[in-house]
């Protein structure tokens, strides 16, 4: 009596496994052109960083952090934060990690802002993807890993795959917020100096909600930042790789200069891409 009867228990798992099996086998080319296609783009942002001197990148950021936080000490500690995680012997696999998260957070982009376009001018098909959003938002990181390894086997493919679906929820769902938060009275006032749908969207709207975009843009590459440890796991190489190898042999010191590195390039992610947030807000204000 104390026990759940097995007769009302829902064989989900055993339902799951044969729909991915079915996809395996009807699906299989058009999973391989997917990977390829990742794969292509990974290896040759991956080239593309490796190839710029060290000393480039650093001045590089540097510049990029001091004219969006507009303060020089600012893009100072950025460059100095680069070059010390080249003094640790890190700097081409925090390259590689880079290239993971460059190429993850491009095609989130690519596939999560018109989705939010599409969520903030369909009420019907807001109510669709939302639960989508929040499984994809509260689903364990690791569960992520097995249909990756399933449909793409081990590597960076699969890494890149987990994490477009752990870090995409952030960048709809601020599109979609900031569109419906533009004034009501700016959209009636476009329509009526005649602007079409398509000019509403691109002239009024998209700028006015750029702000709410970049802040996007920024959470869903913190979160693809947060999946390099995990990721690490089916075969990525980077820093993550290094914590992992860490865990493993108990070397503290390793794993915490490993982490360290990681933490720096999240606080360099973050500062710059707040700063171009706070002045696309800036701007939009003055706009209005």
């Amino acid at each position: 009596m104390l026990e759940f009867p097995s007769i009302i228990q829902l064989p989900l798992a055993e339902l799951i496994d044969a729909i991915m099996d079915w996809v395996l086998t009807n699906w299989a080319p058009f999973f391989d052109a997917i990977g390829s296609a990742i794969l292509f783009v990974l290896i040759y942002i991956e080239r593309f960083l490796l190839w710029i001197p060290w000393f480039v990148v650093v001045l590089l950021v540097g510049l990029v952090a001091w004219r969006a936080m507009r303060i020089w000490w600012g893009g100072l500690l950025v460059a100095a934060s680069l070059i010390l995680i080249g003094s640790f012997g890190y700097w081409a696999l925090s390259m590689m990690t880079m290239a993971i998260i460059f190429a993850s957070v491009i095609i989130c982009l690519v596939l999560g802002i018109p989705t939010g376009i599409l969520m903030a001018r369909s009420d019907r098909f807001e109510s669709f993807i939302k639960p989508i959003l929040d499984a994809m938002q509260t689903m364990p990181s690791f569960v992520y890993l097995i249909p990756a390894l399933m449909l793409f086997g081990l590597g960076k493919v699969p890494a890149v795959f987990a994490t477009i679906i752990y870090a995409m929820p952030p960048v709809i769902r601020l599109t979609n917020l900031g569109i419906r938060q533009v004034p009501t009275s700016v959209v009636e006032a476009a329509r009526a100096f005649g602007s079409s749908s398509r000019q509403i969207l691109t002239n009024v709207q998209l700028p006015l909600a750029i702000p709410s975009i970049m802040v996007g843009v920024n959470q869903t590459t913190m979160m693809a930042l947060a999946m390099v440890v995990i990721a690490s796991m089916i075969g990525a190489r980077g820093l993550g790789l290094e914590v992992l190898i860490s865990i493993n042999r108990i070397e503290i010191g390793r794993g915490f200069e490993a982490g360290l590195s990681i933490v720096l390039i999240a606080i360099i992610i973050d500062r710059i891409t707040n700063a171009l947030a706070s002045r696309q807000q800036q701007k939009a204000l003055t706009r209005t």
